[in-house]
C-alpha cells in the first residue's frame, strides 16, 4: 500500500508520464521525490535546493581531476546527489506552487555547470599526456555535441507534452514570442527578465533550427486550428512521438552519467568524451530523423 502511495505521489509531481522512462520514475524521480518531501517539511525554497545542486555537481567535476579511487567515488556520489536535488527542486516547486523566473533560470543553468566542471577538470587531468588535443576533444564533445543533444531532447519532450496536454500545460515556447516579450520590457524596470529573455530566445531559436519539419507542422497547426487542435490529430502525433521519448532520456543525464562513471572508474576518462562524440551523436541524429519524418508524414487535411 505504501509503495503504491509513493508511486502515485511521484507521478503527481511529474510533468508527464509519457516523457519519463521506468528508470527515471522508479529510481531517479523516486529519490528526488523523497528529498522534495523532506524539503517541504523544512519549508526550504526550491531555488535553495537548485543552488545546492549546482554546488554539488561542480564539486563532482573537481573530484574527477584526481585519479585515485577515493576521489572518483566521491565524484560519482556528488553527481548522483546533485541529480537527486535537480529532480527534487522541480517536484518541490510543483508541490508548493513556489515557481519563479529565477528558479527557471537556475534549473536550466544547473546541468550546464555540472558538466562544464566535469569536462574542464577531466581535460586538466589529461593535459600532461594529451596536451591541447584533450581540450579540443572536450570542447567539441561539450559545446557542440552535448549541448545540442540536450537542447533538442528537451525540445522534443515539450513538443510531445504540447500534443498530449495542450499549449497551456506545457513549456513549449517560440523564439519569436520570446523576442517580442523581450522588446516590450523596459531596461529601467525589467532589466533582469529582459536579459534572461534575450538568452532564452536565442536558446529556443537554436532548438527550432534543428527541427525544421516540426516548425512547419507547428506553424501550420497554429494557422489552421489555433489552440483547438483536433483530438485525433493529437493522438496521432502522440502515438508516433512516444517511442522517441526513450531517446530523449538517453540524451539527457542517466546514460551519459553511467558511461562517465565507468570511464573514471577504469581510469580512462577520455572514453566518456569519445562516447559523447560517437554513440550519443548517432542516437541524436537517429532521434532527429525519426521525429522530422513523423512531422512530415502527418496529413493535416485528414483531420478536418
Amino acid at each position: 500500500m505504501w509503495f503504491s502511495s509513493l508511486v502515485q505521489g511521484i507521478k503527481s509531481t511529474l510533468k508527464s508520464e509519457d516523457t519519463e522512462g521506468f528508470f527515471e520514475i522508479y529510481v531517479t524521480r523516486s529519490c528526488g521525490y523523497l528529498w522534495a518531501l523532506f524539503f517541504k517539511q523544512l519549508h526550504i525554497h526550491p531555488n535553495v535546493v537548485t543552488i545546492v545542486s549546482i554546488i554539488l555537481g561542480a564539486l563532482s567535476g573537481y573530484m574527477f581531476y584526481y585519479d585515485d579511487l577515493s576521489h572518483t567515488l566521491w565524484g560519482i556520489f556528488l553527481l548522483i546527489w546533485a541529480n537527486w536535488y535537480d529532480c527534487a527542486d522541480g517536484q518541490l516547486a510543483r508541490m508548493t506552487g513556489k515557481k519563479s523566473l529565477l528558479g527557471r533560470i537556475l534549473d536550466g543553468f544547473a546541468g550546464d555547470v555540472w558538466f562544464f566542471s566535469i569536462y574542464f577538470f577531466i581535460s586538466l587531468r589529461l593535459t600532461p599526456s594529451w596536451g591541447i588535443w584533450i581540450w579540443l576533444l572536450s570542447a567539441f564533445a561539450g559545446f557542440i555535441c552535448h549541448s545540442k543533444q540536450c537542447a533538442l531532447a528537451d525540445y522534443y519532450r515539450n513538443v510531445h507534452m504540447f500534443f498530449q496536454k495542450g499549449a497551456d500545460k506545457c513549456e513549449l515556447d517560440s523564439s519569436e514570442e520570446q523576442y517580442r516579450k523581450m522588446k516590450a520590457l523596459k531596461w529601467s524596470k525589467d532589466w533582469f527578465e529582459k536579459i534572461y529573455l534575450f538568452f532564452y530566445a536565442r536558446y529556443t531559436h537554436s532548438q527550432e533550427k534543428m527541427s525544421p519539419s516540426c516548425q512547419h507542422l507547428l506553424l501550420t497547426l497554429k494557422k489552421k486550428y489555433g489552440n483547438q487542435i483536433p483530438t485525433e490529430l493529437r493522438q496521432h502525433f502522440r502515438v508516433g512521438s512516444k517511442p522517441l521519448m526513450k531517446y530523449t532520456n538517453i540524451l539527457t543525464f542517466d546514460m551519459r552519467a553511467g558511461v562517465l562513471f565507468i570511464s573514471v572508474l577504469i581510469k580512462e576518462p577520455w572514453l566518456y568524451m569519445v562516447f559523447e562524440v560517437t554513440v550519443m551523436n548517432v542516437i541524436f541524429f537517429y532521434m532527429r530523423s525519426r521525429h522530422e519524418k513523423l512531422c512530415k508524414e502527418i496529413e493535416l487535411e485528414a483531420y478536418k
